[in-house]
């Protein structure tokens, strides 16, 4: 008739009770309790979320072919030398941790940077305060220049000079801003110059280097504004574009054979190709915050259509390498952000 009745022993508590009736009949404030003596033996465990959002960059490291650095849009960078099984967070200790790109010198892998601000429009994102070197592999770093950049999303080393590096500035996401376009870096990030801007609403939105020849250079910009509110913030406009450089930067021309007119975003990744007119296999890499994708062979996977205005995940087409040298995405409409893939030989 009776439910059973559980048992608890609560003598392992006297000796804490009692210890705290002494201390409020004795007045100790608590203020005179030494916290180092109630904390010594305490230690951190991990008790979620166990989903860290978007993350924006991810490398590889030339010599190490285990080792990968991902840089997560509000989470700082990550080190993992392990094919991505464990991930150590390596950039904790600077004041801001949205990432938005990060490259390794070629000639020096040992020197890293990284643009902090996601550099991606949309309607919850996080921006940060400028470009950051390390000379020790991530152990410790320098914060170099642009402060107001707030949004760098693409980061470019010279592979044969590991002081001369380029950024792109997307620029402050809500409003006008001076720290726009590409800069360049002759002195490893001491001081930086604007070799190309589009004024004070258009940033650039990516830097490249062509993999066969160091002076030659892409760059895009993105005509854009986010507005200060959730819903529908995002507003393209027609005046972006894509340029070239063959002078490591110091004249560009825009590109517009065989593109729309009216862009409002483009990106283009130029690809390193074989003697057989194929482009190398791309290895896979478990992503700490995001699902990697599948490994395909002997083309390169791209997002064929994207819409900002819903939640949706893009659909994917290998190319095949005989058609696949560079991958163009562009933009052309205002408010719904429609993508669409074009493959083009780098002429």
């Amino acid at each position: 008739m009776f439910a059973s009745v559980r048992r608890i022993d609560i003598r392992p508590l006297q000796g804490l009770m009692a210890c705290l009736l002494t201390l409020a009949g004795t007045g100790v404030a608590p203020a005179q309790i030494d916290n180092a003596l109630v904390t010594q033996d305490l230690q951190w465990r991990l008790v979620g979320p166990f989903r860290g959002g978007r993350t924006r960059a991810i490398t590889g490291i030339p010599g190490q072919p285990h080792t990968y650095l991902a840089g997560v849009v509000n989470g700082g960078v990550w080190r993992s030398d392990d094919d991505g099984r464990t991930w150590t967070p390596i950039f904790d200790s600077q004041p801001t941790q949205s990432i938005g790109a990060i490259a390794v010198a070629a000639s020096n892998p040992k020197i890293i940077y990284v643009g902090s601000g996601e550099g991606l429009h949309r309607p919850d994102l996080s921006v940060g305060n400028g470009i950051y070197r390390s000379n020790d592999a991530g152990r410790t770093w320098t914060h170099l220049a642009l402060e107001d950049a707030q949004q760098i999303p693409s980061l470019a080393v010279d592979p044969h000079d590991a002081n001369r590096v380029y950024a792109a500035v997307l620029g402050h996401p809500y409003g006008p801003s001076a720290q726009r376009g590409v800069y360049r870096s002759l002195d490893g990030g001491l001081t930086w110059s604007k070799v190309l801007d589009r004024g004070a609403n258009i940033g650039s939105s990516f830097v490249r280097i062509d993999p066969n020849d160091a002076n030659t250079l892409y760059a895009g910009f993105w005509h854009a504004r986010s507005g200060p509110w959730e819903d529908k913030t995002m507003y393209n406009g027609p005046q972006g574009g894509l340029y070239k450089s063959t002078d490591g930067g110091d004249h560009w021309h825009q590109l517009t054979e065989g593109l729309p007119a009216g862009l409002s975003q483009i990106t283009l990744r130029p690809r390193r190709v074989h003697e057989d007119g194929c482009m190398p296999r791309r290895r896979r890499v478990r992503i700490p915050l995001r699902k990697a994708v599948p490994r395909r062979a002997w083309g390169s996977i791209v997002p064929m259509t994207a819409v900002n205005t819903g939640i949706r995940r893009p659909a994917m087409r290998v190319l095949p390498c005989a058609s696949a040298v560079a991958t163009f995405r562009y933009s052309r409409s205002i408010r719904a952000m429609r993508t669409s893939c074009t493959a083009h030989p780098l002429s």
